[in-house]
């Protein structure tokens, strides 16, 4: 006996399949949905791992030094969320950041004609006519950046007070020094004149650096030149090596 469409209670038939293609409908979704929701959680909790943050030299070209430090500032927020400031020895160049990490702008800057990383013991408290020339450093380290006035009432930045080394505008007392011939000259050969202090184009000194330092506290990072940065900034990392993967 065959069955007819009559034969059957009107619309059970056809909610039968409706609850059957529903289900298959469904089934399919959590198939397409779950693999999804399991790849964008494998990723979000990877990322803290994988995604780093780096500074912004905009058109500048620094040295590799100079980048993987600034790099570093940002990634690891070592700066607080402060403006702060790279000084690059090797290359006499001075960077300027607001707290984001986004450069404001960039000098050529004279030095310590000595070359070394670190200051003697009281070199502060001596007078100038007594500093040997192999005392004439700019150390390196982490400074927190202070505005006050050196002993002729101008204002300076003071990097390192204990050391009295401080970022100022270049000062041409000295006709032989040439310091302004110094800063224009395309070569960094010539940019180690000072006693150890930052000096720094005027323009560049009023525009950028005192007006950031007026705006709140700024981290100075001086860039080593003799010793490695790991050995000078502390929990220092490479931000390139966090994006190698991890080998087995």
């Amino acid at each position: 006996m065959t069955r007819s469409k009559e034969d059957s209670t009107p619309g059970t038939r056809t909610e039968f399949f409706d609850v059957r293609k529903g289900f298959l409908w469904g089934a399919l979704a959590l198939l397409v949905i779950l693999p999804l929701l399991w790849a964008c959680g494998s990723m979000l909790s990877q990322s803290s791992g994988s995604v780093v943050m780096r500074a912004n030299f905009g058109a500048h070209h620094p040295s590799p030094d100079a980048r993987r430090v600034a790099d570093w500032v940002v990634d690891s927020r070592d700066h607080k969320k402060m403006s702060f400031v790279i000084v690059d020895k090797k290359d006499a160049k001075v960077y300027v950041f607001n707290p984001s990490g986004q450069l404001k702008d960039a000098s050529v800057a004279l030095l310590g004609s000595a070359h070394g990383d670190d200051s003697i013991p009281g070199i502060g408290d001596k007078p100038l006519v007594q500093v040997r020339p192999e005392e004439k450093t700019t150390p390196a380290g982490r400074f927190i950046a202070e505005l006050g006035m050196n002993t002729k009432g101008e204002d300076i930045v003071w990097v390192d007070y204990s050391a009295a080394v401080s970022m100022h505008r270049v000062r041409a007392n000295v006709p032989s020094e040439q310091r302004l011939e110094r800063l224009a000259s395309p070569t960094t050969d010539d940019n180690r004149i000072s006693f150890g202090c930052i000096n720094l184009p005027p323009e560049f000194y009023e525009r950028t650096l005192k007006p950031t330092v007026q705006a709140g506290p700024t981290v100075i990072y001086v860039l080593p030149e003799t010793r490695s940065p790991g050995k000078t900034f502390n929990s220092y990392y490479d931000v390139d090596a966090r994006l190698k993967p991890v080998q087995h």
